[in-house]
């Protein structure tokens, strides 16, 4: 059976020399606070946010700030040159509303493309118009109230020491571009090399650029200066961009989608975000006591979740693309019935055949003392993306466009002014019969997204685990080689090795333990939840003071951080 032939499959990279080591040696209780708190992958970045909480800012001014501030720390994963994406739940109306920062593939419709020929995923054709500017400008107008890019633009031109995970994939994103023919931008580089572990890196050309953005706004980064110099620099290397294409881009602002199991809510953002896919999974495992039954990460457990991934991700990858260009029937693939259907191609005993099915974001998040909650993801798609910088700029470019299809009939094949299949989504958890706010919660990482959201979503609502050991809890990742035409089960370490031997013998292919920094793959999360609502029944409005949990992934450098 055909997939969906989305360009450039991604490759996993190595880096010849590096540590495979990454040993989870102590154990993260979960954050407590009363009045407000953040979670990211960097701490400098929670720090960031959190001060901006303390100055009085809401969820919306930290979470941008924050993402401003990862810009700067974790550059390898995010950035200027990037797209983003977030929900935004309002503690008065309980209202909830998203923003959608992707970019459109060139507007000039000169795209450059072969079908027999297509160009590496760093090939500057694969870069498009970076939304993330554009949110960053847009969520505080919309929804907050101060200016937020002091503390990364500090960061920025001070330094800051470079963390360990950080540090990793620095070095290996560089070595990749580097096996790919290409280079990343001096900016992003100390005398050619990446950082090491504890060492400082300054970026003042990215401090300026955030203060541009800042003062100016939207113009700041889309006209003038930065404009040009992203222009110059990927006409110069064989891509195809005009002032128009960004001058031309805009967020939007949409209603997010969303499903519930057993007495909560999850939302997420409509197509062309993978969040149908993450809806999808969960109704489909609705259908299946066994789920909880085997016990966390059983046979049982693993096999179900597998199956259903494989069909959801089938689905999505049938259906979703831009609804601007493309119909995808949204209410019809969220209808319980559809999922009973689709439950009925899982058998318990095999691996049924014929089913269809990482890359580097960062995800945080963010709860004020109003009740206010940001869900927010950033993402340069593949490491630096295509490891171009602009001259003066200190970002790199995304390659966002290497997950379009060159497939003709598909839904998701490139076309001027098309947004792709975009992998990057937030999430929010709520009651499912009203508008009251359980949770923001994500995990970045490719097609892991949807994988991961639902893992740890179920380690809390089915096993009663709270949002740090439901993130620390070892993961399965689900994935589809175009190549071999078959479905690959990755599992961590930490899952028995009995589960994975009975696994094969029901017919699938397994990749057992993963270990080392090849835990990326797994993605990495936060969590932040109002009350212990897992460990007992959802709380109820004049409940005792609210109080904020909160967990940080082991895999990432991060923390949270709250008062």
């Amino acid at each position: 059976m055909q997939t969906c032939h989305i360009l450039n499959q991604k490759k996993t990279y190595g880096c010849r020399g590096m540590k495979a080591s990454l040993p989870f040696s102590s154990r993260r209780s979960p954050v407590l606070c009363l009045h407000c708190c953040v979670a990211s992958s960097q701490p400098l970045a929670s720090a960031v946010g959190l001060d901006v909480l303390k100055r009085g800012g809401n969820a919306a001014d930290a979470a941008v700030a924050m993402a401003a501030a990862l810009a700067v720390t974790e550059p390898c994963s995010t950035g200027l040159g990037g797209d983003a994406f977030c929900l935004f739940y309002d503690g008065k109306t309980g209202e909830i509303r998203g923003i959608n920062a992707s970019s459109m593939f060139l507007l000039s419709g000169r795209l450059g493309y072969s079908a027999e020929a297509p160009p590496s995923v760093f090939d500057a054709l694969n870069v498009t118009v970076p939304g993330a500017p554009a949110l960053w400008c847009d969520t505080v107008q919309l929804f907050g109230s101060q200016k937020v890019c002091l503390g990364a633009a500090t960061l920025a031109e001070e330094g800051f020491p470079v963390a360990e995970v950080t540090a990793h994939h620095w070095k290996k994103w560089v070595a990749a571009l580097g096996e790919s023919g290409k280079e990343l931008g001096a900016d992003l580089l100390i005398s050619g090399h990446p950082p090491k572990h504890g060492e400082v890196f300054k970026n003042t050309a990215m401090a300026q650029t955030i203060k541009e953005l800042g003062e100016r706004g939207k113009p700041g980064f889309y006209q003038g200066r930065v404009a040009q110099a992203i222009v110059d620099v990927i006409n110069q290397n064989g891509g195809v961009m005009t002032l128009e294409d960004l001058s031309s881009h805009d967020s939007e602002v949409v209603s997010p989608i969303s499903t519930d199991y057993k007495g909560v809510r999850l939302w997420e953002l409509p197509p062309n975000s993978q969040g149908l896919a993450a809806l999808l999974l969960l109704n489909i495992l609705e259908n299946f006591p066994q789920l909880k039954a085997g016990g966390h990460n059983s046979s049982d457990h693993i096999h179900v979740f597998v199956e259903a991934v494989r069909l959801a991700q089938t689905d999505a990858f049938r259906y979703l693309g831009d609804a601007a260009h493309v119909t995808v029937p949204t209410e019809s693939l969220l209808a319980k019935s559809y999922s009973q259907q689709r439950a009925r191609h899982i058998s318990m005993d095999r691996l049924e055949p014929g089913l269809l099915t990482g890359s580097d974001t960062v995800y945080f998040c963010v709860i004020d003392s109003q009740g206010n909650a940001c869900s927010f993801v950033n993402s340069t798609y593949m490491g630096f993306g295509t490891g171009l910088v602009p001259k003066d700029c200190g970002f790199s470019l995304q390659n966002r466009g290497a997950n379009f299809s060159l497939q003709c009939s598909h839904v998701n094949c490139v076309a001027g002014g098309k947004r792709p299949y975009h992998t990057i989504i937030p999430a929010l958890l709520t009651h499912s019969e009203k508008p009251q706010l359980l949770a923001a919660l994500g995990v970045m990482g490719a097609f892991m997204q949807p994988q991961g959201h639902i893992q740890v979503l179920l380690n809390m609502v089915e096993f009663g685990m709270n949002p740090q050991q439901a993130l620390d809890a070892p993961r399965v990742f689900v994935e589809y080689d175009d190549k071999t035409g078959q479905w690959l089960v990755n599992l961590e370490e930490g899952i028995d090795q009995e589960v994975a031997e009975e696994l094969k013998r029901r017919g699938h292919k397994v990749n057992w333990p993963v270990t080392g920094h090849q835990r990326a793959q797994f993605g990495r999360g936060q969590i932040i939840s109002v009350g212990d609502w897992w460990s007992h029944s959802i709380p109820q409005s004049g409940s005792p003071p609210r109080v904020l949990w909160a967990g940080s992934d082991p895999r990432a450098d991060g923390c949270a951080q709250g008062y």
